[in-house]
């Protein structure tokens, strides 16, 4: 079972919609009148923060002639764990429809992906500039739309929860070694994870039937009224453009029936 290949690139998905939240944030300085003397787009890439401070040691004089780029952010995935608050039935299915082809699928597994967002400055001004722009809009989440599997269009609302926030001053030595304000956010995005889809023969379901019994007890109970809906035509594909014939039917108290009202929609 666990020998058949899939991929729907969800956790892929995932990453780049989290980077893309951060990827437009600017600074700006400005001058004693209140003037912006320049305008900057602040770097994102995606990896660890100890490759960025690394660079930082072996360019830690402010007199060489090229050095790394501040402010700057990076971010990367460092956790994923199982989410059991959100766990729903494992043999729980829903079909959906690809073209002709009607699709059967699990119903997906909840995981949360764990992010650390790492904003490296030299001026702290700058540093607030930036979380200025990132945490009003987590109260304490905030919802990006993914399309987590184009043959089914299955979209989904993935929650980004802000956890925490530290700040860290790693600054050592004299005054001609290079300063780093680092703050760090970390964050957890409610994932939800799909097993392999499957074609399948069942049928779709075409007529809904409810019954309105006068008591509780349905053994003993009077049946009064019968809902019944079925598609107008009856032979409608999902992909059709069809309505729905809704059907009254009243019972007597010899459990005979005439019907009372129908309705197309």
């Amino acid at each position: 079972m666990l020998g058949q290949y899939y991929y729907h690139k969800i956790i892929r998905k995932i990453i780049i919609a989290f980077g893309t939240l951060f990827n437009e944030i600017y600074i700006k300085h400005m001058d004693e009148e209140n003037q912006s003397i320049s305008d900057m787009k602040v770097p994102l890439a995606y990896g660890p923060i100890q490759k960025f401070l690394s660079r930082l040691e072996q360019q830690s004089e402010l007199n060489k002639p090229i050095q790394i780029t501040l402010p700057r952010m990076s971010f990367e995935m460092n956790s994923i764990t199982y989410d059991s608050s959100r766990k729903t039935s494992v043999t729980q299915t829903f079909k959906a429809l690809d073209g002709e082809n009607i699709k059967k699928v699990f119903l997906p597994v909840p995981y949360n992906i764990g992010f650390e967002l790492n904003i490296i400055t030299k001026l702290n001004d700058d540093a607030l500039q930036i979380i200025e722009q990132i945490l009003p809009f987590f109260q304490p989440s905030f919802n990006i739309t993914i399309n987590l599997i184009d043959s089914i269009g299955e979209k989904k609302d993935i929650p980004i929860l802000l956890d925490s926030i530290n700040f860290q001053d790693d600054y050592e030595g004299d005054f001609s070694t290079r300063r780093a304000l680092i703050y760090t956010l970390q964050f957890t995005a409610k994932a939800s994870l799909f097993g392999p889809i499957v074609n399948t023969t069942e049928g779709l379901i075409k007529k809904v039937q409810v019954d309105y019994f006068s008591d509780t007890d349905v053994q003993n109970a009077k049946r009064e009224l019968r809902y019944t809906a079925v598609p107008n035509p009856i032979d409608a594909n999902p992909s059709d453009d069809f309505g729905f014939t809704e059907t009254v039917e009243a019972f007597d108290d010899a459990r005979t029936y005439s019907p009372t009202q129908q309705i197309d929609i």
